[in-house]
């Protein structure tokens, strides 16, 4: 398999990259989305050393710059053929107080989504050409809402909203486009959300304030949180597994529970057709990509 991992430097893209690089006699090939050269090649070194694995590399892209998107697209048009697997992940956690970026938007609404929706329409192909059946699984958690009046959150704006914001509006996103491919003979692509159900100890450790450091302590001795590498093995089936079972999880939200997965029911807003062409709609005005924007159109165009 070939799996883009965007932020894959840290976390739960860290643990996925190290876990699939590392199993099945190191065939699989993986390809980090990452801000920092630096930070990327000493993750290469570490997963290299680690994993034996030599078929690592990273793609530099700072996702809260939408030109930094488009060169990213066009080098990974430009060095692979095909994709068989893309785990849409990276996201910012904490911060103390909003950030606007270069163009123009909440930093956690584009980072954690918006950026993202454009990479994968614009990576649709590729997944398309794979032989193992493509297949996107997303990092999302339940619960937040679309706030479509101020969906920037430059009237009430927290960490916490920012993100549920995005984690909602992926869960759309990714139901948008199953519904958009079920119908089509042809397609082999399935597309998957999945929420953790514990939380993971990244690095977000270093940047939070020190009671929220000390509680997260805390809970880690109490066993709330877990090691990436346990979140890649559990997550590694979603990636590795055959085409038809990734095809029948399309569409769906699942969690980890009994050694298996679960299937969580999604919320009404997230289904709503309506809800899902309305996000649409806007994720493409805002981008302003005409790729983008004609690719979409196409996608409509084959489900007719």
């Amino acid at each position: 398999m070939k799996i883009l991992v965007t932020g894959g430097t840290n976390g739960m893209g860290k643990g996925v990259a190290k876990v699939l690089a590392g199993i099945d006699n190191q065939i699989h090939e993986v390809i980090l989305l990452c801000r920092s050269k630096e930070l990327g090649e000493e993750t290469i070194k570490e997963l290299e050393n680690s994993t034996m694995n030599k078929k690592i590399s990273i793609i530099l892209c700072d996702l809260a710059k939408l030109t930094d998107v488009r060169t990213a697209i066009n080098e990974i048009q430009s060095k692979h053929e095909f994709l068989d697997c893309i785990f849409i992940n990276a996201g910012l956690g904490y911060a103390a107080k909003r950030v606007e970026t270069e163009d123009v938007m909440d930093s956690h609404f584009q980072v954690n989504y918006l950026s993202q929706f454009m990479l994968t329409l614009n990576l649709l192909s590729l997944l398309e050409n794979s032989e193992n059946g493509g297949r996107i699984v997303f990092n999302v958690t339940r619960g937040g809402k679309i706030f479509w009046d101020d969906m920037q959150m430059k009237n009430a704006w927290s960490y916490e909203s920012g993100i549920h914001q995005a984690m909602v509006a992926k869960r759309m996103f990714l139901v948008k486009l199953h519904n958009l491919f079920r119908d089509l003979k042809r397609s082999k692509l399935s597309f998957i959300g999945f929420e953790i159900s514990k939380t993971v100890w990244s690095n977000q450790i270093n940047i939070i304030p020190v009671p929220m450091k000390i509680m997260a302590t805390i809970m880690k001795y109490f066993g709330t949180f877990i090691s990436i590498e346990k979140c890649g093995m559990i997550m590694a089936p979603l990636f590795t597994e055959k085409q038809e079972d990734s095809l029948k999880r399309s569409g769906k939200f699942v969690t980890w529970g009994k050694n298996e997965f679960i299937e969580i029911k999604e919320e009404k807003e997230v289904l709503n057709q309506e809800m899902q062409d309305r996000l649409w709609k806007i994720s493409l005005e805002i981008c302003k990509d005409e790729k983008t924007t004609q690719i979409a159109k196409s996608l409509f165009g084959y489900t007719k």
